[in-house]
């Protein structure tokens, strides 16, 4: 599946998943949703595992309930997210 109008119903289906991809069309703050969490990985493709263990690890969102909710945009210099609530906010690494 490479497309939000298929993979959005899908993550509706499942438990509470944290979705990664490069695909930008998933970085917008209108597609939160507090049973899912976006994490679009603006990075190489050999960085991406790099960055998905960094993310996981990260205090904010070590675990699953607190990311949920949230679109997460990680790129090389730190991330900006958006909370289910409230503005987006910018963390440098």
């Amino acid at each position: 599946m490479d497309d939000r109008e298929e993979i959005i119903p899908l993550l509706h289906s499942l438990r509470r998943p944290t979705f990664f991809t490069r695909d930008q069309d998933f970085c917008h703050p209108w597609l939160r949703h507090p049973e899912y969490c976006l994490v679009f990985l603006e990075v190489k493709p050999e960085e991406a595992a790099h960055y998905i263990r960094r993310v996981l690890r990260y205090p904010l969102f070590r675990t699953q309930a607190q990311r949920m909710g949230k679109v997460i945009r990680i790129h090389e210099d730190g991330m900006r997210f958006w909370p289910l609530k409230g503005g987006a906010q910018e963390i440098a690494w």
